[in-house]
């Protein structure tokens, strides 16, 4: 009996979000087919001109839109944006400066924040644990 080692495959959107774009604005080919993990590693270290150019003027996917403008991808629900962005979009919206968008900014500012203080304070009591053991 031998064994024959099959490809690992994955369909389009999971390849599309691994590579951070929309996957709707991807060539029809990509869309339709399925992506293996050869095949992801090479579009990820020698992309090709159409996946250099979505990366480069979007549209980008919401995550991709949230990370560029500072806030979570919540954030951008609350303030109407709902949809993939181009760069000059969110370029647009960064000067704009909506008051929904400096809000949504500051709360995630808050919300990092608290996660530094909540590691330090883990971090502390692990060290006083480690202390109590020796």
């Amino acid at each position: 009996m031998t064994s024959h080692k099959t490809a690992q495959t994955m369909k389009p959107a999971t390849a599309a979000k691994k590579l951070g774009v929309y996957l709707e604005a991807t060539p029809a080919e990509f869309q339709e087919g399925v992506v293996s993990r050869t095949e992801l590693n090479a579009l990820q270290t020698d992309p090709p001109e159409w996946l250099q150019e979505l990366r480069r003027n979007g549209p980008h996917p919401r995550p991709v839109v949230a990370a560029k403008l500072g806030v979570s991808i919540s954030g951008l629900a609350r303030g109407g944006v709902t949809e993939a962005l181009t760069t000059e979009q969110i370029e647009a919206l960064k000067k704009e400066d909506p008051d929904w968008l400096r809000q949504e900014r500051t709360t995630q500012a808050e919300v990092r924040k608290e996660a530094v203080r909540i590691k330090e304070k883990n971090a502390a009591r692990e060290d006083r644990a480690d202390d109590a053991r020796s």
